[in-house]
């Protein structure tokens, strides 16, 4: 396992922020439990994303640089999002490229940023002792998570060794529909790709779908409706499974 001398900064993206605190909890409380103590600069805010998938590539670059900014300290910068993740890896170094030392700057942020099960895998070494019985999930792959960052199995390990049972679903990495703001320009279409996953998850027989992307997630429980599944966040999940968060209080 990782030392936790090292220097770790937890970025909890808008989404958590605003609309799902419960990751927030869960997410931080199993870093500690891997051995870490992770800072929340307050001064964070939004990644730039929406900025960028809308066409205001300005605005991107501007947020950008001052995420940069604030993230430089720390030796590891951990998110419970697969789209912000790749985010701050994938795209600050392409917009910035070509910008004195702003590109060397963001690739270097970009080595030390990992998606919340990467880290833990792949960086904590962390194995979780499971404390209690969960019924069977199924799991949803998001686009941005596996296919920018090429992270599939990393949830999928951790689920299992917290003794959860996968039943997968033939699609898994099928789009929620979420897309952003395509969720919104074309919500129409949006919600019949949602409508199908939620079809595949329950014909699993799962009772709980799992996603580690918060925007999946609000896509995907926004359509619940009458379905017989919940939706949850894979951290939810895990800190459930080892007794760090009790169902009737997340908080």
């Amino acid at each position: 396992m990782a030392t936790a001398a090292r220097r770790i900064a937890f970025f909890a993206t808008c989404l958590v922020d605003q609309f799902l605190p419960e990751v927030g909890v869960a997410a931080v409380r199993l870093l500690r439990q891997a051995g870490f103590q992770p800072d929340f600069p307050p001064e964070q805010t939004c990644c730039g994303q929406p900025f960028l998938n809308s066409g205001f590539r300005k605005q991107a670059i501007h947020l950008a640089r001052r995420t940069i900014a604030i993230f430089e300290p720390y030796d590891y910068i951990v998110l419970p999002s697969g789209s912000c993740t790749a985010m701050l890896r994938v795209h600050y170094p392409h917009l910035l490229r070509g910008d004195d030392g702003w590109h060397e700057r963001a690739q270097a942020l970009a080595r030390r940023t990992f998606e919340f099960t990467e880290f833990l895998v792949h960086v904590a070494e962390w194995q979780p002792v499971p404390t209690r019985s969960l019924p069977p999930v199924t799991y949803h792959d998001s686009c941005h998570m596996a296919r920018m960052l090429h992270l599939r199995e990393e949830p999928r390990v951790l689920l299992k060794a917290a003794g959860v049972t996968i039943n997968e679903m033939p699609e898994s990495d099928r789009c929620c529909g979420f897309g952003g703001i395509f969720s919104v320009r074309v919500p129409e279409v949006s919600n019949a790709i949602t409508a199908d996953k939620l079809r595949e998850a329950v014909e699993t027989r799962a009772s709980i779908l799992v996603t580690a992307d918060p925007g999946c997630l609000l896509q995907m429980r926004g359509m619940l409706d009458h379905t017989p599944i919940h939706v949850e966040h894979v951290a939810v999940i895990l800190a459930r499974a080892v007794g760090l968060l009790d169902k009737e209080n997340e908080g």
